[in-house]
């Protein structure tokens, strides 16, 4: 008899430490006065699991607005980014605005569906608050239309 035990979803702010979770969230508080503590704690979270899903992922995946916002955030801090897409990822995931086929990656509804799914398969929790885009109409990806796509040079 074969045991599968599943492991909890993993919270993606453990990849980062203390000081520096402050301090994006008090740069996203700054920007957006009306994010609580708390929310800015999970938006973080947000962010870095979907970095983390998106840099072993073959095909693109894309933030929802606010998370590419703090997305930004982050990469604000030039060092602190390089050095967690290094010790974190295993590579440097780059920022890469861009428009994507709809025929071929079926519109910003479907590839943000799909950044969810691999930001799940990859063992991290999801915080749907921060993914308000699913419970909408088919639409357009994000306003900049950023995503990680691993066939952009």
């Amino acid at each position: 008899m074969t045991v599968i035990q599943e492991r909890p979803a993993t919270d993606a702010r453990t990849l980062i430490g203390a000081t520096l979770r402050a301090t994006l969230a008090s740069n996203m508080q700054a920007k957006f006065p009306e994010l609580s503590d708390d929310q800015a704690e999970r938006g973080i979270g947000q962010m870095l699991a979907f970095l983390a899903a998106g840099a072993h992922s073959d095909t693109p995946l894309s933030p929802s607005p606010l998370v590419d916002d703090f997305w930004h955030a982050f990469l604000l801090h030039t060092q602190a980014y390089q050095d967690f897409c290094g010790q974190m990822l295993g590579k440097f995931v780059h920022h890469q605005p861009g428009f994507l086929d709809k025929a071929e990656h079926g519109g910003g509804k479907a590839l943000r569906a799909r950044t969810v799914d691999a930001i799940v398969a990859a063992g991290f929790v999801i915080d749907m608050e921060f993914w308000p885009e699913l419970d909408l109409a088919d639409c357009s990806q994000c306003h900049a239309n950023c995503h990680n796509s691993p066939k952009h040079a």
